[in-house]
C-alpha cells in the first residue's frame, strides 16, 4: 500500500523550518565569527585565510560622515575629521597619537629652550604648593591624609611658611638632606604615584599624564615636548627613574633620600 506523506508548502515555510520539522536534529543558525569579536577603536574584523577573526586597521573611508561639530584634536594638535578618523590614523601609521579634545586644534606656539627650562621649576613649584593645599585640607577635613603622609606633608607646609617668611633658621634646625628631599624629592616622587593608577604598573602612560595638563594650561605649550623628553628610551611610557631624572633627581639620590630620611624620622 502507497503511503502518502504530507505536503509542504515550500514557498511559504523557509527550507530551514521544513528541514527542522523533518529531521532528528535542528540546523544552527550561521553566527559569523566577527560578530562577537571584539577590536579596539580604530580597527575592524577581518577574517583571516584560516577563517579566522583578527583586527585590521579601519579604512577612513568606512567612518560615518562627520561634520564640523565632530572635529577633533589629536595629541600631535592636529585636527581630524572625527575621532574615528583619528583612531584609524593611529593604526595605520602608528606614533603616541591619542585624542588631546574635541573640536578644531587651537594655534600653539613653539616650546623655547628657555621655556622648556622654566617649565620644569613651573611645575615643580606648583607640586610644592599642592603639598601645602592638601595639609591645609586635611586640618579643615582631618584623616583625609594617611598618618604616614600627613608627617611628611606637615614638615613641608611648615617649612614653606618658614621660607616664604624669609626665616634665616630653617637651615640650622633642619639638616640639609632633609630639606632636599621634603622641597625637590618627595612633591615628585608622590606626584608619580598619584599618576601611577591605571594601571599602577611603575610606569606613567600617556592617558595617566593627562591630568597633569590642566593645572598647567598657562604653559602648556611646552608640555608634549616636556613629557616626550621625559620619556628617554622612547618607549612611550615614563618610569620612576626617567620622571625624576626630568626634575633633577638622581635615582642614587633618590634611594638615599627615602632611606635617610625614613629612618630619620621613623616613617615606614
Amino acid at each position: 500500500m502507497e503511503t502518502h506523506r504530507p505536503e509542504y508548502d515550500i514557498a511559504g515555510d523557509s527550507w530551514e523550518q521544513f528541514f527542522n520539522e523533518n529531521n532528528d536534529y535542528q540546523v544552527e543558525e550561521y553566527i559569523h565569527p566577527c560578530e562577537s569579536y571584539h577590536c579596539p577603536r580604530g580597527k575592524m574584523c577581518k577574517l583571516n585565510n584560516e577563517n579566522k577573526p583578527k583586527c585590521v586597521c579601519q579604512d577612513p573611508s568606512t567612518c560615518p560622515p562627520a561634520g564640523i561639530s565632530d572635529h577633533v584634536c589629536g595629541t600631535d594638535n592636529k585636527t581630524y575629521d572625527s575621532a574615528c578618523h583619528l583612531f584609524t590614523a593611529k593604526c595605520l601609521y602608528g606614533g603616541n597619537l591619542h585624542l588631546d579634545y574635541n573640536g578644531q586644534c587651537k594655534y600653539i606656539s613653539p616650546c623655547l629652550d628657555s621655556e622648556l627650562t622654566e617649565f620644569s621649576h613651573h611645575i615643580h613649584g606648583w607640586l610644592k604648593d599642592v603639598m601645602v593645599h592638601l595639609y591645609e585640607y586635611d586640618l579643615r577635613n582631618p584623616g583625609y591624609l594617611s598618618k604616614k603622609h600627613r608627617i611628611i606633608v606637615k614638615k613641608i607646609y611648615d617649612l614653606h611658611g618658614e621660607l616664604k617668611a624669609g626665616s634665616k633658621q630653617f637651615s640650622r634646625r633642619r639638616r640639609n638632606f632633609e630639606i632636599n628631599y621634603l622641597v625637590n624629592v618627595y612633591p615628585v616622587h608622590w606626584q608619580f604615584g598619584q599618576l601611577d593608577q591605571r594601571p599602577a604598573d611603575g610606569y606613567l602612560s600617556h592617558s595617566e599624564l593627562a591630568p597633569l595638563r590642566a593645572p598647567l594650561v598657562p604653559m602648556e605649550h611646552c608640555t608634549s615636548r616636556f613629557f616626550k623628553q621625559c620619556d628617554s628610551n622612547r618607549d612611550r611610557r615614563i618610569s620612576l627613574k626617567e620622571w625624576c631624572s626630568c626634575f633633577g633627581i638622581k635615582n642614587g639620590e633618590l634611594v638615599c633620600f627615602l632611606e635617610e630620611f625614613n629612618d630619620s624620622f621613623n616613617i615606614s
